[in-house]
Formats: C-alpha cells, structure tokens, sequence
C-alpha cells in the first residue's frame, strides 16, 4: 500500500480524470486514472507552489504554454514526454490512450511529496469538444477557491497554408497546403492531417514538420488559416507573417500563434477566429479538396 499520497483531479464535459501521486518503497508514482470518457496522455507536468523562475516546457504540440491555476500563471519544475500526438497504427490499443476505467503508472524522478503541488497533463484524441487538454489541477489539500471559467479550446481550422510564395495582392501560389481531413478522392494528392487527428495548429505544424510531410519551416514566408465563414463558404481567417530571416524554428512560430490568439482577447472557437479575421488579411481563398485548382498553386 502507499505510504501517502496526493490526488488531484480535472473534469470537463465528456472527460474526467484523477491522478494520485504517491510515494510506495521510497520510490514515487503517479496513477492517472480516467473516470470518464478518453484521452491520449503525451505529457505530464508538475511543479511545487512557487511560482518563481524559469518554467520547464515541452516544444510543439506538447507544451502547455497559457496554463494557469486560480488566476495565476503556473511555472512548471518538471515536464516529462509520454508519446506523440496521435493514435497512429496502434488506435486504441496505444500504451497511452487510456479509456474509462484504464490506469496508466508513470514513475517520478523526484525525492519527496512536497515537489508536486501542482499537477498538468497534454492529452490529445480527447473525448470533450475540442478534442485535447491542457489539463492543470491543484493540491485538494489546499484552501478551496472558488471554480475559474475553463479556459478557452483551443481553435481548429479546416485548412492551414504553409506559404512561400505569394501574388503582390497576397494570394498563395507556393507551398504546402494541409487539410483537416482527406478529401475523396484527392486527384491531387493534397496532405491532411491523419485520421482522427484534431485540426488545431499543434497538430497542422507537427505533421508539416514530420517525417511524412517533411515540411521546411525557415521556407515559409506567410503562415494562412482557413475556416467556415458566416456563409458558410471556405475563407481566410487569418495570416501570420514570418519576420525577417524567416521563423527559426517551430517554437518561434508558435509563440506568434500564441500572441496572435492572446491580441484577439478572451475569445475561444470561431468568435476568436472572426476576431483575428479582422487584420486585413481575411480574403476568401480555395475550397478544400476537389475545388482546389493544381494551377492556382505548387504542392509540396
């Protein structure tokens, strides 16, 4: 049995979880638990209750970049890869994708309790609406607060333009576009996000870097966002612009996602792409799938 232990638990609509952190023969674990729904853990973090200094993260999809607790930005002591996004050949059966009722024992590199206040969890192929988490929870031993509004989904889009080329008037005529799912057919092999795979910009940007898609980063001039505008015809929502020499790296991209998403204000789904739309950059651009021309543009 464990010599002591601490839980801490997160629920949102269609999932629920705990985690017991516990210290059994002078070594220490953490059981995450799913009480309701499904999700594949990537990543774990953890911190003590002082905010101070530099914060541990994970780069891409894995990082929990934005979270808080009870107000307060979370500075993380410890961040720890579990798997990559996405359920791949393995589906369900993936050592990491825990269903209700399933239990997954991770052991920590820590020497006592008392390193673990604050407990995250980066989970994608997730049962609640925006299909992954940035899960954080606090010691329920500490003094309650009172309940802070969820924090806003992450946004998805149906299409994503890693641009390199473009008209004077700004419209894409090189680079790789990338759908949220596989049109069919797709006469001209136009790359999609794999099955079952969340449309937010983790993913889009992990897939354009992977091995399958073997996207060049530093080659992007423009960044293009496309969703379902009032309409309900595709349209750009949105651009980011690389700065001069280009993005450095995945991380540098997405930071300017983050301040792209934090200068539209506390809104979550299409309201805040409507907001970001509002740059000047919001130009209808081609539908997905079979009404993409290959003479509008190059495929990568």
């Amino acid at each position: 049995m464990p010599e002591s232990s601490k839980i801490f638990t997160y629920a949102v609509d269609g999932l629920a979880y705990t985690v017991t952190v516990y210290e059994e023969n002078g070594e220490f674990f953490a059981d995450i638990t799913v009480d309701e729904g499904a999700m594949d853990v990537n990543a774990i973090y953890f911190g003590d209750d002082d905010f101070s200094g530099s914060s541990e993260s994970l780069s891409g999809p894995l990082n929990l970049n934005g979270a808080s607790l009870d107000g307060e930005k979370v500075q993380w002591d410890e961040a720890t890869q579990l798997s990559d996004p996405g359920l791949g050949p393995e589906g369900e059966d993936k050592e990491t994708y825990l269903q209700t009722g399933d239990t997954m024992t991770v052991s920590l590199d820590i020497a006592s309790l008392d390193e673990i206040d604050i407990f995250g969890i980066r989970a994608t192929s997730t049962t609640n609406d925006a299909g992954s988490i940035k899960g954080v929870s606090g010691d329920p031993e500490e003094p309650e607060e009172p309940e802070e509004p969820e924090d806003p989904e992450d946004p998805t889009y149906e299409k994503v333009f890693f641009g390199e080329v473009f008209s004077e008037s700004g419209d894409p005529l090189g680079g790789t576009f990338m759908l949220a799912e596989e049109p069919d057919p797709n006469p001209y092999s136009i790359p999609a996000l794999p099955e079952g795979t969340e449309p937010t910009f983790d993913n889009y940007l992990s897939h354009f870097l992977s091995d399958d898609i073997g996207g060049d980063l530093s080659a992007a001039q423009s960044v293009v966002f496309y969703g379902t505008g009032a309409d309900g015809a595709q349209e750009e929502l949105f651009r980011i612009d690389a700065p001069e020499g280009g993005f450095q790296s995945a991380d540098d991209l997405l930071a300017a996602y983050d301040d792209a998403l934090d200068g539209a204000g506390d809104l979550a789904g299409h309201d805040l792409m409507a907001a970001l739309s509002l740059d000047g950059h919001a130009e209808p651009g081609p539908e997905a799938g079979e009404d993409l021309e290959l003479e509008d543009f190059d495929l990568a």
